[in-house]
């Protein structure tokens, strides 16, 4: 895969990778760098906005939601700075408005977290109309529903109260739910 990966690459290997998690920034930087991809790294729109200004790439994966802003700056600086650019636009939180305004804006596809670097690849590379293959190994309805009550509770600051309330769910039911182990 790593071949045809880089094969399919073309001459202008560069990509940019936006986002504020830096241990999934690094290891998808990793990951890409395997693939053939010459990496920069940014962790914060500004970074993002002065990436894609000074030296703009030939691909690009922005998270949506950064702590200094929204991922959707980021495209729109790479898309009037390099029209061929191919983005894609990762965000924890998949809603199909967010989804819309992300396409509308310039971004080539849209993946919901945790994406791992194959999907990206594929969406990155894939092209036309030409949809990427779905993942070989989709999370269960289960795991997506434990994976975004654990985002909410961390944007909480771990406040089991305050998490039960913006997912409107009692806090006992929270409580339950948080001391059992992740589904598969």
């Amino acid at each position: 895969m790593q071949d045809r990966d880089a094969t399919e690459l073309g001459d202008d290997r560069s990509l940019l990778l936006v986002d504020d998690d830096e241990p999934f920034l690094r290891r998808l930087a990793r990951a890409m760098e395997k693939r053939g991809f010459e990496v920069e790294m940014a962790e914060s729109v500004a970074a993002g906005r002065a990436f894609a200004t000074a030296r703009p790439p030939a691909y690009a994966v922005v998270d949506l939601r950064l702590e200094d802003g929204n991922g959707l700056d980021v495209v729109e600086v790479l898309r009037e700075r390099r029209p061929d650019s191919r983005i894609v636009v990762l965000t924890g939180y998949g809603a199909i408005a967010t989804a819309v305004a992300a396409v509308k804006i310039g971004a080539t596809d849209y993946l919901s977290k945790p994406a791992d670097a194959n999907d990206i690849t594929n969406a990155l590379l894939a092209r036309g109309d030409e949809l990427p293959p779905p993942p070989e190994n989709p999370m269960s309805a289960d795991r997506v529903r434990w994976e975004h009550i654990q985002r909410v509770y961390e944007l909480c600051d771990r406040n089991v109260s305050e998490t039960a309330r913006r997912l409107n769910m009692h806090r006992r039911t929270l409580q339950r739910i948080l001391a059992k182990r992740s589904p598969k």
